[in-house]
This record gives structure tokens, sequence and C-alpha cells, in this order.
């Protein structure tokens, strides 16, 4: 059984919501960098329903820049991969993996000008969505994607609050971003 679904999980996790004084919980991630302040997402649990059983969403949330340039990059990477196929990027290297300065510096160039045209010719855009994973392995997995500036508790609990009660309403409207707006 998942244990998301398990009545004294869901009264530990609305124990730890009340601690907090929110409606849901932060969770923790090994991959991410604590030295830098996130504003673009968050990964929390809530309780909520799921076919009028009570459940632990465990939920990603996050802005839809920051899933654009997701998106982006990995297209970028798959073009690149193209032209370098021997390339690796730096997220899938390993401890033994050999750097060829020279080589380098060329697949990076050649990922900002694939990142730079994707961007500047609109190839990729993004709306609001809700991904539901009934088959996550604790509770019901949840990926979110907000058309906000940063995700923030007001945002996170207004997003619980509305999901939670079925008045959610996302916006369909298609969005690209480009680079240069995050530096504004």
């Amino acid at each position: 059984m998942n244990p998301g679904f398990d009545p004294e999980e869901i009264a530990q996790l609305k124990k730890e919501c009340k601690a907090e004084r929110l409606n849901f919980v932060y969770v923790a991630d090994e991959f991410e960098d604590d030295e830098e302040e996130n504003n673009e997402h968050a990964h929390i649990q809530f309780v909520g329903y799921y076919k009028e059983k009570e459940v632990v969403y465990d939920a990603l949330i996050y802005t839809l820049r920051l899933h654009h340039s997701t998106l982006v990059y990995d297209e970028a990477l798959e073009r690149l991969k193209k032209e370098f196929p021997d390339y690796v990027s730096q997220d899938e290297r390993d401890d033994h993996y050999k750097v060829d300065p020279e080589k380098e510096e060329e697949a990076e160039t050649l990922l900002t000008e694939f990142i730079e045209e994707i961007e500047e010719n609109e190839e990729i855009t993004v709306r609001e969505h809700v991904e539901i994973d009934d088959t996550f392995e604790y509770g019901i997995g949840l990926e979110v994607g907000l058309n906000k500036t940063e995700i923030n508790e007001r945002v996170i609990n207004d997003f619980i609050i509305r999901f939670n009660s079925g008045r959610l309403q996302l916006d369909t409207t298609l969005y690209s971003f480009t680079g240069s707006e995050e530096e504004d």
C-alpha cells in the first residue's frame, strides 16, 4: 500500500503543518543547493483528497519562467549532442570525467547559441499546468507550473486552498521567455 494514503501518515503531516502554522510543509531535497536562495520553485507536501480519499500530496511547484528555461536548455542540449555526440553535460558527469578545455569551450559556446536561437524564435512556450501522478511512491505526486514571479508561502497557500476546494483555474495563455528577462 502507498504510505501517502495511510491515516497515520496523514495525521502526522497534519501535525507537522499545524506546528509550522501552514497548510503545507517544505520537503528538503538532497539535490537542492543550500547556498542559493531559491524563490522559483518549492517542494512541498500537503493533505488533500483524491478520489474521495484523504491523501498526502507531494508537490513540486515552480514558476513558468523556470519551467521554460529548463525546457529551452533541454532542447539546446539535444541539438548540441547531435553536433557533439560525445558531449556530456555538466550535471551528467561522474568524478572520472576528463574535460578537454578546447572542446568544452566550443561546446559551451554552441550551447549558448542554441539557447539564444530557441528563445529568439519562441520555439518553446509554456502555460500553467498541474500534472497528477497517481503512481507516485508516496501519496499523489503533483507538478505545478504557475505564472508567478516567485513561489512563496502566499502563492503556495493560495494554490492549495484553490486546489483542495476545486476552484483552481489555470491560465491557458502560452508564454515564452528570454534569458535577458531574468536580469530585470
